[in-house]
C-alpha cells in the first residue's frame, strides 16, 4: 500500500476533492469505484468521499512495489488495465494521476512520454500489473516479459478435484466478433501455441485451490485452457459452468476468481506477492481451503524454508 499523509495546507477539504487533484487524469467515477472496493482508504477504513480531511489523516493506495523506474500495482477486479474506446477509466489514468501528484512526472513530460502498463489482466481478473515509470523501466519490463524471464503465477478456484500437478499444452484462436477463444490440442488455422502449468494447493472434493504458472500469455488463456480440462474457474461466466456458478451467486461471486498473486524476477532475485482480494478470501474460508492458501502464501513470502523473500503481508485473508 502507498500512503499519503495530509499536511496542514491540505486539511479542511473534502476527500473526493483531494482525490480529484491526486488522480487528475481520472474521472470522478473512477475513484468513487475505488472507494467502494476499499482500494483507496482513509485512515485504514472504507470511505465515501464526502469526509472532511484533517491534518495527519492517512490515505492508502494499493501499490505492491515502486522504484524510480517501475511500479507494480494490485489491480482490483472490475478495472480495465488500459484505456478502452468507451472512455471508461483504467489503471493507466490512475497511474498517471498518481505520478503527477508525487512529482515523478510533469505535464510537460507527458507531451513526449507516458507511463504504460506492460501486462494486461482481464477486466474481472485481479492482481499485479507492472508499469514503466520511465523509458528505462518500460524497456526492462518489455524485455523480461518478451523473453519470459519474468515468471507469472496466479491462484484460482476451479470446479472439481485436481490431485496432481500438470503441464498442459495446446493451441488457441481468438474470435474477435465474440471476444472468446477456442482451445484445441491440435494446431489449426490462425491458432497460437499455449502452455500452462498448474499445481493443486488444496481441495475439498468440490473445489480446488490451484496455483497456475502462465508460460505463454494469450487472451483468456488460463480460463479457456482449464475449462478445456473439465475444471473451469469458479465464477467464470464466459467459459465456466453456469450451474456450478449459481451456487455461489448468493456469496457475491459474479466474475471469475482468478488473481495474479506472484511475480518472480530471477535476474534481480526479486519476488512480489499480492494477497488475494476480500471476496476470494471469503470463498476460500467458506470452502475450508484457508490453511492451504496460507501455507502457500507463507512459502512465497519467505516465512517457510527454501523460498524467496516478498513484499507482502502475513495478515491477508485473516
Amino acid at each position: 500500500m502507498k500512503e499519503f499523509i495530509i499536511e496542514e495546507n491540505e486539511a479542511g477539504q473534502r476527500f473526493d476533492k483531494y482525490l480529484a487533484k491526486l488522480l487528475r487524469e481520472a474521472p470522478k467515477s473512477f475513484f468513487y469505484k475505488m472507494l467502494r472496493k476499499k482500494n483507496i482508504t482513509l485512515n485504514g477504513k472504507k470511505a465515501t468521499g464526502n469526509e472532511k480531511l484533517l491534518k495527519g489523516d492517512t490515505i492508502k493506495l494499493d501499490i505492491v512495489y515502486e522504484d524510480p523506474d517501475i511500479i507494480i500495482i494490485n489491480k482490483p477486479a472490475g478495472m480495465l488495465s488500459q484505456p478502452a474506446d468507451d472512455g471508461e477509466p483504467s489503471l493507466v489514468e490512475y497511474l498517471t494521476g498518481y505520478l503527477l501528484k508525487k512529482g515523478d512526472l510533469t505535464e510537460e513530460q507527458l507531451k513526449t512520454f507516458r507511463p504504460s502498463v506492460c501486462n494486461r489482466l482481464d477486466r474481472n481478473t485481479s492482481g499485479m500489473v507492472c508499469a514503466g515509470k520511465s523509458l528505462a523501466g518500460l524497456q526492462f519490463l518489455s524485455r523480461i516479459f518478451h523473453d519470459r524471464t519474468l515468471h507469472k503465477y496466479y491462484i484460482c478456484l476451479t470446479k472439481g478435484k485436481i490431485e496432481k500437478p500438470d503441464h498442459i499444452r495446446g493451441y488457441l484462436h481468438k474470435d474477435k466478433k465474440t471476444n472468446k477463444v477456442i482451445v484445441s490440442r491440435q494446431e489449426f488455422k490462425d491458432s497460437l501455441p499455449i502452455e500452462t502449468k498448474y499445481r493443486p494447493l488444496g481441495s475439498n472434493g468440490k473445489i480446488t485451490l490451484l496455483e497456475v504458472e502462465l508460460i505463454t500469455g494469450r487472451t483468456h488463456q488460463i480460463r479457456a485452457h482449464l475449462a478445456g480440462t473439465g475444471h473451469p474457474l469458479l465464477g467464470d461466466t464466459k467459459y465456466g459452468d453456469s450451474e456450478f456458478n449459481k451456487q455461489y451467486i448468493r456469496h457475491g461471486v459474479r466474475h471469475q476468481l482468478l488473481h495474479a498473486y506472484r511475480l518472480v524476477i530471477p535476474e534481480t532475485d526479486q519476488t512480489f506477492v499480492a494477497p488475494a482480494p476480500e471476496l476470494f478470501c471469503k470463498i476460500i474460508k467458506e470452502e475450508n481451503l484457508e490453511e492451504a492458501y496460507h501455507e502457500n502464501l507463507e512459502r512465497n513470502m519467505g516465512l517457510r524454508k527454501n523460498d524467496h523473500h516478498s513484499s507482502s503481508d502475513r495478515n491477508a485473508c485473516e
